[in-house]
């Protein structure tokens, strides 16, 4: 059973996440962490020696992956945030060679968490120094004042972005190595050039110098599980569209599906630790609008037909869950189908854990959160080693 501790905590939480949910269904607060605006703002951390984050931060151009969202443009929604935060393990410091990319999505329920947050922080740091591999931490825009699909389509604009970014670098290498016939081109042309070609863009330098977008690894947390898992399926509808961007692995972390045909652990453990049944239906509400609302929405259940590309096609896909965690059985239902069509979607259960027991800040520590990311490392390094280099790491 978990910890006395853990009780008391799961207490204090729901009662925040209570209040906070009703607050939002009844109108009377607005998230200050959204995504909003007629654009999307982009802050990039330079890649350094250290596994951590570092403190330097450059603000790019508006738009820089080419994308205009829509959203409230009022004050108290926010007028934006990062869209990413980036990560990279200790030896990358001084190495030429290139690494692996991780597209994490925080949990949060839909309407809370950040990508800055000091918890999701120490995980991707964690993550990094684990896999060897940059992380990007995606923001994304949370409702109730962005609903569906709004988080969905953040991702994977940013999926589309990297993808944009490795052409926007080989654009701007070879444009400038080309030469006029009586000297070099200039600069300034050539980023004219590249504007041209791609749309008001920039180019990324640290990720130009370090990520190999073509083993990129997406990684959700809760209901950024359920983001991880419709950018995979967004990846293989668009197929070629996306290169030299190629998803070869997806971890999906206690996601945060749903349905309206209740499985074992959804009756067992209703009232489970940190985010019960109850609560989660309200997350729900306020994700979805009044017309879409259903527990087999397509972005809830992942069981119902009809749901996007055969599963046959999905990268391989490794599923954590927790003990007492009510969400439990769905996931691995939705496992058990990927495995049927002979995808690699093996799943780790880890004894006396609940819901977010590797992310959340006071778990953060605990034995089980160190051997989870030291599981997640190992499987994610069988498919983002390049060839005959598997045991490199």
């Amino acid at each position: 059973m978990p910890s006395v501790g853990v009780k008391l905590y799961s207490v204090f939480f729901k009662f925040l996440l209570k209040h906070r949910l009703q607050n939002r269904i009844s109108g009377k607060a607005r998230n200050l962490n959204n995504l909003a605006g007629s654009d999307l703002l982009i802050r990039r951390n330079s890649l350094g020696s250290s596994n951590s984050l570092l403190s330097h931060k450059v603000e790019s151009r508006r738009n820089s992956y080419g994308c205009t969202t829509t959203g409230s443009s009022s004050p108290e929604a926010g007028s934006s945030s990062d869209v990413y935060r980036g990560y990279s393990p200790s030896s990358s410091g001084g190495n030429s060679r290139k690494l692996p990319v991780m597209l994490q999505f925080h949990g949060g329920g839909w309407v809370s968490g950040s990508n800055d947050s000091v918890a999701n922080d120490f995980f991707c740091r964690r993550m990094a120094k684990h896999c060897d591999i940059i992380v990007l931490a995606v923001g994304y825009r949370l409702a109730p004042e962005n609903r569906y699909p709004a988080a969905y389509e953040d991702g994977f604009k940013v999926l589309k972005w990297l993808g944009k970014q490795a052409n926007l670098a080989e654009c701007n290498k070879s444009m400038g190595n080309s030469r006029r016939p009586g000297g070099e081109v200039k600069k300034s042309e050539v980023n004219k050039h590249i504007v041209d070609a791609f749309g008001a863009s920039l180019v990324e330098p640290w990720l130009a110098t370090h990520a190999d977008p073509s083993r990129c690894v997406l990684l959700g947390v809760s209901c950024g599980a359920n983001i991880a898992d419709y950018v995979a399926r967004k990846a293989i509808e668009v197929g070629q569209n996306l290169d030299p961007v190629k998803v070869v692995a997806q971890v999906l972390m206690y996601p945060f599906f749903i349905g309206s045909v209740p499985t074992q652990s959804e009756i067992k453990q209703a009232n489970s630790y940190f985010y019960d049944k109850a609560m989660c239906i309200l997350a729900w509400k306020l994700f979805l609008s009044e017309e879409e609302f259903s527990l087999d929405h397509p972005a809830a259940n992942p069981l119902v037909p009809g749901r996007g590309p055969p599963l046959k096609f999905m990268p391989p896909t490794l599923t954590i869950v927790a003990e007492h965690d009510w969400m439990r059985d769905r996931a691995i239902a939705y496992s058990e189908e990927l495995r049927k069509v002979n995808v690699d979607a093996p799943v780790l259960e880890y004894k006396d854990a609940v819901h977010e027991f590797a992310t959340l800040d006071m778990l953060l520590r605990t034995p089980q959160a160190q051997a989870c990311a030291e599981d997640i490392a190992i499987w994610v390094k069988k498919y983002i080693s390049l060839r005959g280099h598997e045991f490199s790491y």
